[in-house]
């Protein structure tokens, strides 16, 4: 089975494992472990912010990073495919009392007109107040899209126009900074709130990173507790991190040659079904036509291709560490033919 159905399945290497079973810990909810406080400040420094919390998933992280920027019973502004909408189970507003409203936009890229238009100030008693915006880099639904830095400077200004931070949802801010050679930093400081994943491309087995300021993380690392979140030795788990830091952040590159690779395989086969040259990181999102996308997932399947429904006609997917170029491109072939 060549399983595409997401890079969150990759496994740890040998040597990630090596590093793993070597790690220094300590119990993190007394703040002792040195490995997670390694971890916590590098990515910190890295995006350019003053502290970091090392979080076991990533809805965990954006849960907590929107929580701090938006009280109960206001608003958070974002794309209507955004993860913080479609992907976390409701969690913002059942647990932080948080309303969301969303914009529409061509392949989940924003553009700063359209969020400026979305915000609704506060007029009272009357309409809920816009409390902050989200942006999420690269888009998963979008089919692993990317935020120019340029637009994000843009939309920063709208926001900083009206008052208003802005938490960015980072899970693969790494396929971004990768595709475009754009420093994370010059991602990080347009945001209060940053989420990194560690166990979707890098291949860490569990955990994100949230940073922000120091004051922000103090208060989000309670907020954690509260949720269930606090860890003991998972100095471990943030070993990995640090091994996927050192190793796997510049292999992304294949990742994204292998996703190129799949989608000209099933636009040959299936012309119009994706246009390769707009498949800019890992993620290949395919029309299937008047086919519905739960046949072509499960035929799929039996040809021993993994992929998965993002929509009623959309069919995901997402090359990893995991999987090779040559499997990505029978995949392809594979996925065209059912298509075709």
């Amino acid at each position: 089975m060549i399983d595409l159905r997401s890079d969150t399945l990759t496994r740890p290497t040998q040597a990630m494992r090596e590093a793993m079973a070597a790690a220094p810990v300590g119990d993190d909810v007394y703040g002792e472990d040195p490995t997670i406080a390694e971890l916590e400040a590098r990515v910190a420094a890295l995006l350019g912010h003053e502290a970091g919390l090392f979080t076991p998933t990533g809805s965990l992280a954006n849960l907590l990073g929107v929580w701090l920027l938006v009280p109960p019973g206001d608003e958070l502004l974002c794309d209507e495919q955004a993860h913080v909408v479609r992907a976390e189970m409701g969690a913002h507003a059942q647990l932080h009392g948080i309303t969301t409203r969303t914009w529409s936009s061509a392949d989940g890229i924003a553009d700063a007109a359209t969020v400026a238009a979305a915000i609704a100030p506060d007029n009272g008693p009357f309409l809920v107040r816009t409390a902050a915006i989200a942006i999420e880099n690269t888009h998963n639904f979008g089919g692993g899209t990317v935020h120019p830095v340029e637009l994000l400077r843009e939309i920063r200004q709208v926001a900083q126009a009206a008052g208003l931070p802005m938490h960015l949802d980072g899970a693969r801010l790494w396929n971004a900074h990768v595709a475009t050679g754009t420093p994370l930093q010059a991602y990080g400081e347009l945001f209060e709130t940053v989420s990194v994943c560690l166990s979707k491309g890098l291949g860490a087995p569990v955990g994100s990173v949230l940073v922000s300021s120091a004051e922000n993380t103090a208060r989000a690392r309670v907020q954690r507790k509260r949720l269930g979140g606090g860890w003991r030795q998972a100095g471990l788990l943030a070993a990995a991190g640090l091994y996927a830091l050192d190793h796997h952040v510049e292999r992304l590159a294949e990742d994204h040659a292998a996703a190129r690779v799949l989608a000209e395989a099933a636009a040959l086969a299936a012309p119009g079904c994706v246009e390769p040259e707009l498949v800019p990181t890992n993620i290949v999102v395919l029309r299937t036509g008047q086919r519905a996308a739960s046949e072509v997932v499960a035929a799929a399947g039996e040809r021993g291709i993994a992929v998965s429904a993002v929509g009623a006609h959309l069919v995901r997917a997402v090359t990893h560490l995991d999987v090779q170029a040559e499997e990505c491109r029978r995949a392809g072939q594979v996925l065209g033919e059912l298509l075709a």
